[in-house]
């Protein structure tokens, strides 16, 4: 997966290190909002994050939240929506629940995907429309949860 971007964000790698007590995150400061996680990303990174952001606010509800979860940005109604994330090599989306890489895997064709997991690339971003799909069925299925 490689290191996370953004000012303390933890790679795999950390996440173990971490759990097993031994190292930490070499002082880096962990970000404790979006804006904050979004200013430590470099460039291309960072306008293409800016841009998943403002497409995936354009489609939640407006009781939505934004909040920092496991060092990544999160969208957050009746229970994690979907995260993104920049890494040294690509951007990734991270749209939680079941099914949802699989529901669009025809779509999907070109992104590498793995478990709960959509890479692309920093400097080309994500498609809009599809981003708006995905964010919109994450939206139903949580509803579903209320």
């Amino acid at each position: 997966m490689g290191k996370v971007l953004g000012g303390g964000g933890r790679s795999s790698d950390s996440i173990m290190k971490k759990k097993s007590g031994r190292g930490s995150r070499m002082g880096a400061k962990a970000p404790k909002t979006v804006d904050e996680y979004l200013a430590g990303v470099p460039e291309p990174a960072c306008s293409t994050l800016k841009h998943v952001r403002a497409v995936i606010r354009s489609v939640v509800p407006a009781e939505t939240t934004e909040v920092i979860s496991y060092g990544i940005p999160m969208f957050k109604y009746n229970g994690m929506l979907v995260g993104y994330a920049a890494f040294a090599k690509h951007c990734s989306l991270f749209p939680t629940g079941s099914g949802v890489i699989e529901k669009f895997a025809k779509e999907l064709k070109g992104f590498p995907t793995s478990r709960g997991t959509i890479r692309f690339p920093s400097d080309k971003g994500f498609p809009d429309g599809l981003l708006k799909k995905i964010v919109k069925t994450r939206v139903a299925e949580n509803k579903e949860w209320d």
